[in-house]
């Protein structure tokens, strides 16, 4: 069977050192979603230079199952989190990434994926949490307008399967 992979997508309003109420509930909904044969990424990095990343929160409070956790502390956008993603659906062969994120949010970041995957038959799909966040949507709203540069920076990595 060929793996799925989770994406779980980090969120801080920097310098907590511990896991924002919105990155906790994106977890936990990972967490209830998945299972033994996944595959979850866990991604976002430290606002702050001297705090944990929020993938290395995620993994300290990860309670899920999982064949394997990647960790990937370095994506600093939505576009990034989704770009490094890709190695790992292309490493383990998966048919379908579940992107975990806030509902708000959850648009733009499955968009970015669908495009970065557009060739490969791959399926991709959100699940998040319950909330809203009046906030979130507008930022969404202004952010929206980036996708297709942030895309077209993201489409001239070469990924290493």
């Amino acid at each position: 069977m060929r793996a799925r992979v989770i994406v779980v997508l980090g969120f801080s309003d920097g310098g907590r050192g511990e896991l924002h109420p919105v990155c906790a509930a994106r977890l936990e909904k990972a967490a209830e979603i998945s299972t033994d044969d996944d595959v979850v990424v866990l991604s976002g990095f430290a606002r702050v230079g001297d705090t944990q990343t929020e993938a290395e929160l995620m993994r300290a409070a990860w309670k899920g199952v999982a064949r394997d956790v990647v960790v990937d502390p370095d994506a600093r956008t939505t576009v990034e989190n989704m770009a490094n993603a890709v190695n790992d659906v292309l490493r383990v062969g998966a048919r379908e990434v579940v992107v975990v994120t806030s509902g708000w949010h959850a648009p733009r970041a499955t968009a970015a994926l669908r495009w970065l995957l557009r060739y490969t038959g791959v399926k991709v799909r959100s699940a998040s949490p319950p909330g809203r966040s009046l906030r979130g949507s507008a930022r969404e709203l202004a952010v929206w307008p980036l996708l297709p540069f942030q895309l077209w920076l993201a489409g001239r990595k070469t990924w290493q399967v």
